[in-house]
């Protein structure tokens, strides 16, 4: 496994996006109901936050709870919920302490008022912070947010004030919850799925996809330095070739 020391400082990804893929089969393999998967999988959340920020990762993306995630069983959602309003307020403190601003994409109405409350307190408690901008994807889903963002889109002309031949792809990707924030240069999958699973799907047209058979629950910090090494030995040529890139 990759060490920090081993990290170009001079190549890193400004966004980093992680699909935390895995907590219920690894609950599974420990004879554990699926509850205790996704409690035994903050360990991972942590070790992730902090080895990016450490590194100088800019923005980290954590696919949190997606649209789809609402019909499973009852329990466990509810379950999930909880633990989210745990968890935020146990973890405010070190983003406190280590500079890094909270913020959250998705259809956070949705959430239970609880988890809107503490979410909505420890964004502003960090609002503040500058050494990196961690975002949680809640209620999320790729066409969730393309579907409002054409919407908005659509008023605007409806309205008068944008006019349809003006609308670019800049323009639209200002009325995604992700507007502001670069684009993820690189994508972490953990337990081996090879799809993209409804996220970001705009944003992530030219992202390097990091596949790993890790399940979540297991990732710490080296698996984190590994996902950036191998970034760092990927050519990014955006449709042109290795030449065109030599020259420039």
């Amino acid at each position: 496994m990759a060490a920090r020391s081993e990290i170009d400082s001079h190549n890193l990804p400004a966004h980093v996006a992680v699909i935390m893929d895995g907590n219920g089969r690894w609950a599974k393999q420990k004879g554990g109901l699926r509850i205790f998967g996704h409690q035994n999988a903050i360990t991972a959340v942590r070790d992730t936050v902090e080895a990016a920020a450490e590194v100088g990762v800019q923005y980290l993306t954590l696919y949190a709870f997606s649209t789809e995630n609402w019909a499973r069983p009852k329990h466990e959602v509810m379950a999930l919920m909880q633990l989210l309003v745990h968890t935020i307020r146990q973890e405010t403190p070190t983003l406190l302490k280590n500079s890094i601003r909270l913020e959250a994409i998705g259809d956070i109405s949705s959430l239970p008022d609880s988890c809107q409350r503490e979410l909505a307190e420890s964004m502003e408690l960090t609002k503040a912070g500058t050494r990196m901008t961690l975002v949680l994807a809640l209620s999320y889903s790729g066409r969730w947010d393309l579907t409002q963002a054409a919407k908005r889109l659509a008023q605007e002309v409806a309205s008068g004030r944008l006019q349809p031949e003006a609308v670019t792809e800049q323009t639209l990707a200002g009325y995604l919850s992700t507007a502001g924030i670069p684009d993820p240069a690189l994508l972490i999958r953990t337990s081996g799925e090879q799809r993209i699973s409804n996220f970001l799907l705009w944003q992530l047209a030219y992202t390097e996809l990091y596949i790993t058979e890790l399940l979540w629950p297991d990732f710490r910090r080296e698996h984190f330095y590994d996902a950036i090494q191998a970034y760092q030995r990927r050519e990014r040529r955006f449709g042109k070739t290795s030449e065109q890139l030599t020259v420039s």
